[in-house]
């Protein structure tokens, strides 16, 4: 039998981050044809500074004032995406986190972060990060070769679901984000 690694678990409330210091959150849990699983909104009101990010030449904010961030957990796959959008209602950046598995824990989804993530900007640049972080889990042993290959794979089919424009969660971002605007229970 396989040992479950403990990994860091991201919550969609984000109720840990110390730089958001207003905000409002709501989930839903969705059951369509085109995605299963829980959908997050946490539109930020106040933050005590701005978060940015370099990519070479881009300086992007991350978060502000005003930003929104969606977030899919998808059932029974490892991955979850965050979809962040500026104060006009924008995608900066789409964020897919590979991942050991989503859950739920106190009614509040969760992902279980396997170090890897692949970033999209609007743009259609596709940004590849941490493949170091996740061979140095290996080498440690917070990983096992299996659960490594794991990672290595689910980040290169979505590489290719990428590449091929058959990522379907990018475009139902605006969607999803809309409806739980509209029909989001909020905390």
């Amino acid at each position: 039998m396989e040992r479950i690694p403990i990994l860091k678990r991201k919550y969609g409330d984000r109720s840990d981050w110390k730089r958001v210091i207003e905000k409002s959150y709501a989930q839903t849990f969705l059951d369509t044809k085109e995605f299963k699983g829980y959908v997050s909104l946490l539109n930020v009101h106040q933050v005590t500074e701005p978060l940015f990010t370099q990519y070479e030449d881009k300086r992007i904010c991350l978060v502000d004032d005003g930003y929104t961030w969606l977030q899919h957990f998808p059932m029974n796959q490892r991955f979850s995406l965050t979809s962040m959008f500026n104060e006009k209602g924008h995608v900066v950046q789409w964020y897919i986190d590979i991942c050991y598995r989503n859950g739920v824990a106190n009614n509040i989804p969760w992902m279980e972060d396997l170090f890897l993530y692949i970033i999209v900007l609007p743009t259609g640049e596709v940004i590849q990060k941490d493949r170091e972080e996740l061979e140095e889990a290996l080498v440690t042993g917070v990983i096992n070769q299996s659960i490594y290959e794991c990672a290595l794979d689910e980040a290169a089919r979505i590489n290719h679901l990428i590449q091929t424009d058959r990522f379907d969660l990018f475009k139902l971002s605006n969607k999803h984000k809309e409806w739980l605007v509209l029909h989001g229970t909020y905390t």
